[in-house]
């Protein structure tokens, strides 16, 4: 199976700035996962479809995120999640290629690695292997009866060397990135830059963002420093 981009991550030092997407994108009841608390968060996971939105926000003064908001002042997306159905083929990868693993988890319903952003470039990924391949525990215990419909489309991640990038992580995905919705485009620095939803009636969800004071542009809205594009069937 193909990986599947699952899961794209905001980040915000804010936690007013969960209710905001919630109610911005229409989004139906979230998660509270009490496992970031490890990394010194809290979030909200919100199910679009069997995919999911999430923003963490920090609980302590000097955690991944804090670094990555004060680093980037708050432009691009946090962290990206893939869904694989061979952990250890990524994790073999990863090793060959000399791109660290910065955090591994293996229980009985998933395993998950996350790999150190300065070797992939652009953001936090992590690749993870769901059993069954239908269920993700990161969406908390009740997400299909609270999934919005909808989907994740893709992301744009950006590069001053997209090629290079594109290359750095196809030697970890073990094929093309593009293939699970990932576009690498010219840019000043390595950073994902936008997010692609598909969801119902996305004129609403404009006239939304505009009511919550967000940046609009055609079909598109700026939060946390992320460009969002919706888009309807």
């Amino acid at each position: 199976m193909p990986l599947r981009l699952r899961q794209l991550v905001f980040a915000s030092e804010k936690h007013s700035d969960i209710k905001r997407l919630q109610t911005v994108l229409g989004l139906r009841e979230g998660y509270v996962d009490p496992g970031v608390g490890e990394f010194g968060l809290t979030n909200g996971v919100f199910a679009l479809g069997d995919q999911f939105l999430e923003v963490v926000v920090p609980t302590e003064p000097d955690t991944t995120v804090t670094r990555f908001i004060n680093r980037t002042q708050s432009t691009g997306g946090y962290m990206a999640i893939f869904q694989t159905d061979n952990i250890e083929r990524v994790r073999a990868a990863s090793d060959t290629a000399q791109i660290r693993r910065v955090w591994n988890i293996d229980l009985p319903d998933i395993s998950a690695s996350h790999f150190h952003p300065a070797d992939m470039g652009a953001a936090i990924i992590s690749i993870d292997e769901p059993r069954p391949p239908e269920t993700w525990r990161w969406g908390g215990p009740d997400w299909t009866g609270q999934a919005t419909e909808g989907a994740i489309q893709g992301m744009d991640v950006s590069s001053p060397h997209p090629g290079a990038l594109h290359s750095r992580w196809s030697k970890i995905f073990g094929e093309d990135p593009k293939m699970a919705g990932v576009n690498f485009i010219k840019g000043d620095r390595e950073m994902i830059t936008a997010f692609r939803l598909k969801i119902a009636k996305p004129e609403a969800v404009l006239f939304r963002a505009q009511q919550a004071g967000l940046a609009v542009q055609d079909e598109s809205f700026w939060y946390r420093g992320v460009q969002v594009f919706v888009q309807g069937d």
